[in-house]
């Protein structure tokens, strides 16, 4: 080996060391605190700081070198918090457009983990079209193919075929090009159940549906931003929610009115372009309302009421003729509720997961992905 080659071989070759974490400021190390708690407290900066001081006690979060005074002026120069102008009297304080998306990227991360995140993402579909994934299947090159799509080898490969190997041409007709997936939009509505058994029983239901939706969205700018993401929430009633509402996402003294969230979904997705459209449902509970004609409720908390449950299975078999599948989560494990969501299920030819809330996220991630029974129209 000449000195040449092994001064490259120096210049080229890695050198290991073990890996230490860098160590973290005493603001930055608190704000990730903060912005775990902002979450759970429904953006309340006062509620969020009393956790972080009774957290205070048992952990020293704060010192005399860094004090509670210091980081919330820190909060305030680095724009994630600002004085609430709706308070004359200068007290109180409200969280910033920035800490909002500070939030919903923590949330991605947190529950997709390892997601390699691009501008270009698109869904397979079964349709072979252009796209960026591979089928793993050749084809005769046609014009207006990319240069990328071009099996070199096997291309090569056919033109000592055609032309033997004292006369090698390569020509249109040898070339072959892999074949890729029809890359497809997607219109997705997400449904979050807001009624009040959502913080029953001791167990914080609404917030782990909050970073999934907060992560959803995301994931969709991010990853797939021609698709798009409407976010609704019922209880008595249904109604549209805003990205920016996410955070401050609060459970009501509700009950659980399905059939109206399902109402106003289709009614979003009827506006909608995309062939490829779906309904993700985050629910806990049995239907339990229904809006009247006269504009009264109709509730029955004690069990599944063939008056509410037939208005679902309608709403069900509905989206079905819409060509609109809906996925249901169900986050409580009650065995006798089982039946009716398997009925649901049946009724719209959809999807069910039985789930706890340490999978949610990653389960709506892998069936947004995987969207195997979406067929562009």
């Amino acid at each position: 080996m000449t000195q040449h080659d092994k001064d490259i071989l120096k210049k080229s070759s890695f050198t290991f060391t073990k890996y230490e974490e860098e160590e973290k400021s005493p603001f930055d190390r608190l704000l990730e605190i903060f912005q775990e708690l902002i979450v759970h407290t429904s953006g309340d900066i006062d509620e969020t700081l009393d956790w972080m001081d009774q957290l205070n006690k048992d952990y020293n979060l704060y010192t005399d070198e860094y004090s509670k005074d210091d980081f919330i002026a820190d909060l305030k120069k680095h724009g994630y918090i600002k004085d609430d102008e709706d308070k004359p009297d200068g007290k109180g304080m409200v969280i910033t457009a920035k800490t909002e998306q500070v939030i919903r990227k923590r949330a991605l991360d947190q529950i997709f983990g390892e997601l390699q995140k691009s501008g270009k993402g698109n869904h397979k579909t079964k349709h072979v079209g252009a796209g960026q994934d591979k089928t793993g299947d050749m084809r005769n090159y046609s014009f207006g193919d990319s240069i990328d799509q071009i099996a070199i080898t096997e291309s090569v490969k056919n033109a000592f075929t055609n032309n033997g190997i004292d006369d090698f041409r390569l020509t249109e007709q040898d070339l072959v090009v892999h074949d890729t997936h029809h890359s497809a939009q997607m219109s997705t509505v997400l449904m979050i159940d807001i009624s009040h058994s959502m913080i029953l029983y001791g167990e914080d239901r609404i917030t782990p549906a909050k970073k999934v939706a907060m992560a959803l969205v995301e994931l969709i700018k991010t990853r797939y931003p021609k698709d798009s993401i409407d976010i609704i929430v019922f209880g008595n009633d249904a109604w549209p929610i805003t990205v920016k509402d996410l955070p401050y996402l609060q459970v009501g003294p509700y009950h659980t009115n399905t059939v109206a969230g399902l109402n106003l979904a289709l009614n979003i997705l009827r506006r909608k372009k995309q062939a490829n459209r779906q309904i993700f449902m985050i629910t806990d509970g049995k239907p339990s309302c229904l809006n009247l004609p006269n504009g009264e409720y109709y509730k029955n908390s004690n069990g599944l009421d063939p008056h509410i449950t037939d208005k679902c299975m309608n709403k069900a078999k509905e989206a079905r003729k819409l060509g609109i599948p809906i996925t249901t989560f169900m986050i409580a494990q009650d065995p006798y509720l089982q039946s009716f969501v398997e009925d649901f299920t049946k009724a719209n030819q959809g999807k069910a997961f039985y789930t706890g809330l340490q999978g949610l996220g990653q389960m709506i991630f892998e069936d947004y992905e995987k969207n195997k029974k979406r067929n562009v129209r």
